[in-house]
């Protein structure tokens, strides 16, 4: 949930490119989830407002809960949240986790999660990276757009079958 809400925070900011890095290391006990885009970006005075729930800058709701919780739930398990973000050129949400800590939520279903919100959001482009120990698969909307033309990620059958690839993918390189 705390991957969906940061992508939609990219989403909300103008990103036409969206990267998530999900990086498994069990052998330095580390689990790492990076968000960039390249949406409108933020000054540093909004950057380090951001772990207070009372700052938003979306003006549906009065609070903003995604960062203070993510933030919340690494420094459970160990880790924490750095954010780096510029105007006019983005913004990237770094969240590191202890990989074996108990307080380490699941990571979920990084395929389904990717493919709704690409699916969602036809028009822009979201990288996904994904290591585990040292093994590294890589999968980009922009290379289905340009193999299957501009509304390839409207198409179910299409979205179902790269949905299936990643994660046999991400299966392969885990298990090996």
């Amino acid at each position: 949930m705390h991957i969906l809400d940061i992508i939609q925070n990219s989403i909300s900011a103008g990103a036409t490119r969206i990267s998530l890095t999900v990086d498994e290391d069990p052998a330095s006990d580390l689990l790492t989830v990076i968000i960039g885009d390249n949406g409108r970006g933020m000054t540093s005075e909004q950057v380090s407002r951001l772990a207070d729930p009372f700052f938003t800058s979306r003006t549906t709701r009065k609070v903003g809960m995604g960062i203070p919780l993510l933030k919340q739930t690494a420094e459970q398990s160990g880790g924490g949240v750095r954010i780096v973000s510029e105007p006019g050129l983005g913004t990237e949400v770094t969240a590191t986790f202890g990989y074996t800590n108990i307080d380490r939520p699941p990571l979920g279903d990084v395929a389904n999660a990717l493919m709704i919100t690409a699916s969602s959001n036809p028009d822009i482009d979201f990288c996904l990276v994904y290591r585990y120990a040292g093994q590294e698969y890589a999968f980009d909307t922009a290379d289905v757009r340009e193999i299957f033309g501009k509304g390839a990620m409207k198409n179910l059958t299409i979205v179902k079958n790269i949905e299936e690839m990643i994660k046999e993918n991400i299966e392969e390189i885990v298990n090996s």
